[in-house]
């Protein structure tokens, strides 16, 4: 027997007698946690049971033996070894309890093992695709179905938010404050088609942990979507260029419009004028720098453009429906001359749906294309045509002209101006207006300013000239009450003269000065009263001076006093002389612009008097060349040089002077000078048109032959004659003299604009 035992019993058999001789409720307690002891100590229950029957049979057989036999002793006896036994029986059913419960809980696995089984089973059976996602998105499980739909199976689980199929600008699964069971949701397959996925789903929560999950099956609707899809893309499509009435404007919408559409990164038209000319190019979206430029590009597109209509194909060439395509070519239009590249944002398949639509929309285009086209080739002839009627393309040096409808697309209405450069080296300039505005207006401007050419050209002068018009305007109807104002010009005597038909009067500034209005030679409208004879006055032009005539629409508006208009024109005239008359004429118009633009229509004539010849004389010195430089730029924007011409001119006068500077007097001399001086010269005979400027460079110095082999430097007369039309050289002993001379160009008006000019347009 052991130590431990033992202990036990002896304790027992003390707590027993103590019990036995006076039972109370601390003495069963005791016996309780001799119960409990024995658990610990792992006594066995047989040796318990055996020493208390010991023990409680020698107390009975002590308490005969003494003469008092009591029968209480063994109830006493057998209710402590109940309250021993009690923690015992606790424990013992404790334990039959664990082992019923694990039983059970075994048995519920294996059951819910074979439920697993049996749900994986069914979930993959499925034919629409099944997914599990989390709270935010995240999907944690998927069935075959889904992989096959989206390209993303099972083995890449789990797919956290954004999800590798979704595309930007997609939707996404609900979140926990919305409730939305059923949607369609744009997705990018793995291989690159676009598709449309119907996706139901149910909130569930976890009863382990009340974590709230999607359960959702999703099914293929790409093509109930692309269908519907078709009809409002072209809908989109014909709606976007329907207003378009040229082709850049239907390619800057319509070209957008379909890029979005087909998720296209870029969109690439070439367009051939004609046979053997370049193409023009058109870009829109982001295209790669090769596009327009690259040569296989346009090979791709030449060899498109030859196609029937609609006749759509991959690239590269060759690719067939189950393989990535960079993107679409095809030809645009009926006429064979035009192509069009689609380039994908991504490669992807291009599925039998997606033929459908590219081939519904681009044919949507190329209509739209064609009848753009035959738009813009009215347009033109008709503006070809308007223009004609409006005035010359080329004006005299030292004029400009605007003229604005008040009725876009008119490129005409009732004001017109001309200007006629004469064989006595004069120039004739008439500006009108018509009574009324439009296309009926134009057909009697048209009249009046060919009328009044015709007249400029035999010799008429302005009183004369508008007193034959009052006779021609009497016989066309709607001419009457016609205002104009008819003046010749003499750039050499510097002197203008006018007649006024009851028109604005001109406004006349001289250098520096604020402009003044000429209201000499007044009289009424054409055609009202008959006039013994139409007055004439005559004004000086100083040089440097600027002319001003324009019809009304510049100056009238409701509210504004008109005076206040002639003063706000009078006040940008005072820096005109170092404008160019197209930028006085664009300073006049931003002055009096109103904020909503003119209601009627206007014309204005610049006209810039030539400056007095320049004549400078300075000291051989370096240093003053940079004020020789300003003089000679002012005196040039003065006379209307154009600035790239003027530019030319003084870097060629700079290298004149230069040289006698440097070479003239390098052995010494007497007061060393160098002498520039510049002037409008006209050949005699010559019409007004043909002017030159000449500028010359003389010194006093000594010729100084060019060197054989020059170096870096000796290029100056080189320059020089390339920036000019004419250079002449004199040297002797008296000294050296420098002619350089450049013909004055003739204004030119922009022509007819036409919207398939150019090499390259990026239009999106």
């Amino acid at each position: 027997m052991s130590g431990t035992l033992q202990a036990f019993l002896d304790d027992y058999a003390e707590a027993l007698r103590r019990h036995l001789d006076s039972p109370t409720t601390d003495t069963l307690a005791e016996g309780y946690e001799l119960g409990r002891r024995a658990l610990v100590e792992s006594v066995s229950l047989l040796d318990l049971t055996e020493h208390h029957f010991r023990l409680a049979t020698e107390a009975e057989r002590g308490a005969a033996e003494a003469g008092a036999p009591d029968a209480r002793i063994a109830e006493s006896a057998l209710e402590f070894l109940l309250q021993t036994l009690a923690a015992l029986d606790i424990a013992t059913r404790g334990y039959l309890d664990g082992t019923r419960r694990y039983e059970q809980q075994r048995s519920r696995a294996d059951d819910l093992a074979g439920r697993d089984a049996f749900r994986t089973a069914l979930v993959e059976s499925l034919q629409d695709g099944f997914f599990v996602a989390t709270a935010d998105g995240t999907v944690i499980e998927v069935n075959a179905a889904f992989g096959a739909l989206t390209g993303y199976g099972a083995a890449g689980v789990p797919y956290p938010v954004p999800h590798p199929w979704s595309l930007p600008e997609g939707g996404r699964y609900p979140s926990l404050t919305t409730e939305v069971p059923r949607f369609v949701l744009p997705i990018r397959h793995r291989d690159g088609r676009k598709l449309y996925l119907a996706v139901s789903t149910s909130a569930l929560v976890k009863p382990e942990n009340d974590e709230l999950i999607y359960v959702g099956t999703v099914r293929d609707v790409t093509a109930e979507y692309a269908a519907h899809e078709r009809d409002q893309a072209a809908t989109r499509l014909v709606t976007a260029v329907g207003a378009a009435t040229s082709v850049m404007e239907v390619l800057s919408v319509g070209l957008d419009e379909l890029r979005h559409t087909v998720d296209a990164e870029s969109a690439v038209v070439m367009v051939w004028p004609t046979r053997n000319a370049e193409p023009e190019v058109y870009i829109s979206g982001k295209a790669r720098a090769a596009d327009s430029g690259d040569a296989g590009t346009r090979r791709l597109l030449e060899r498109a453009r030859t196609r029937p209509p609609r006749s759509l194909s991959a690239v590269p060439e060759g690719a067939d429906s189950s393989e990535s395509s960079e993107g679409i070519v095809a030809p645009l239009g009926e006429t064979g001359d035009a192509a069009m590249f689609l380039r994908f944002a991504t490669p992807r398949a291009v599925n039998s749906a997606d033929w459908t639509l590219f081939s519904l929309l681009i044919g949507h285009l190329s209509v739209a294309v064609q009848r753009a086209r035959n738009f813009d080739q009215a347009r033109a002839t008709s503006l070809t045509l308007q223009r004609a009627m409006l005035g010359p393309l080329e004006l005299p040096p030292r004029f400009s002209v605007h003229y604005e409808p008040a009725l876009p697309p008119l490129e005409i209405g009732g004001d017109w101006y001309d200007v006629v450069p004469l064989q006595d080296g004069t120039i004739g300039v008439i500006v009108g207006d018509c009574v009324g505005r439009g296309l009926s207006a134009a057909v009697v401007m048209g009249q009046l300013r060919t009328a009044g050419r015709a007249l400029l050209l035999r010799g008429a002068g302005p009183a004369q000239l508008l007193a034959e018009l009052d006779a021609v305007a009497e016989r066309i109807p709607g001419a009457m009450c016609t205002t104009a104002c008819a003046a010749v010009l003499d750039p050499v005597r510097g002197v203008v003269r006018y007649s006024n038909a009851g028109h604005m009067p001109p406004i006349l500034a001289e250098a520096g000065k604020p402009g003044r209005r000429l209201d000499g030679g007044r009289a009424v409208p054409l055609a009202t009263f008959e006039l013994p004879r139409r007055p004439e006055a005559t004004t000086a032009l100083p040089p440097g001076s600027t002319l001003v005539m324009f019809t009304d629409g510049l100056v009238e508006r409701r509210g504004v006093d008109i005076d206040d208009s002639f003063d706000r024109i009078c006040e940008v005239l005072t820096g005109a002389a170092e404008k160019l008359p197209r930028e006085v004429a664009d300073a006049v118009l931003r002055e009096l612009s109103p904020a909503a633009g003119y209601d009627d229509d206007v014309a204005m004539v610049v006209y810039r008097q030539p400056p007095a010849p320049l004549h400078v004389d300075l000291p051989a010195e370096a240093a003053l060349l940079s004020g020789l430089r300003r003089t000679l730029r002012s005196w040039l924007a003065a006379a209307a040089v154009p600035h790239e011409l003027a530019t030319d001119l003084i870097a060629a006068a700079n290298e004149a002077s230069t040289n006698s500077v440097e070479h003239a007097y390098r052995d010494g001399g007497e007061s060393p000078l160098v002498r520039l001086s510049a002037f409008i010269e006209r050949p005699p005979g010559v019409p007004t048109g043909a002017e030159k400027l000449v500028i010359e460079v003389v010194d006093t110095g000594v010729w100084r032959p060019r060197a054989a082999d020059p170096g870096n430097r000796g290029r100056g007369i080189d320059m020089m004659r390339a920036l000019t039309d004419e250079l002449e050289i004199d040297h002797s002993e008296r000294g050296t003299r420098v002619r350089m001379v450049v013909n004055l160009p003739a204004t030119v008006k922009s022509p007819v604009a036409n919207p398939l000019r150019g090499t390259e347009l990026r239009i999106g």
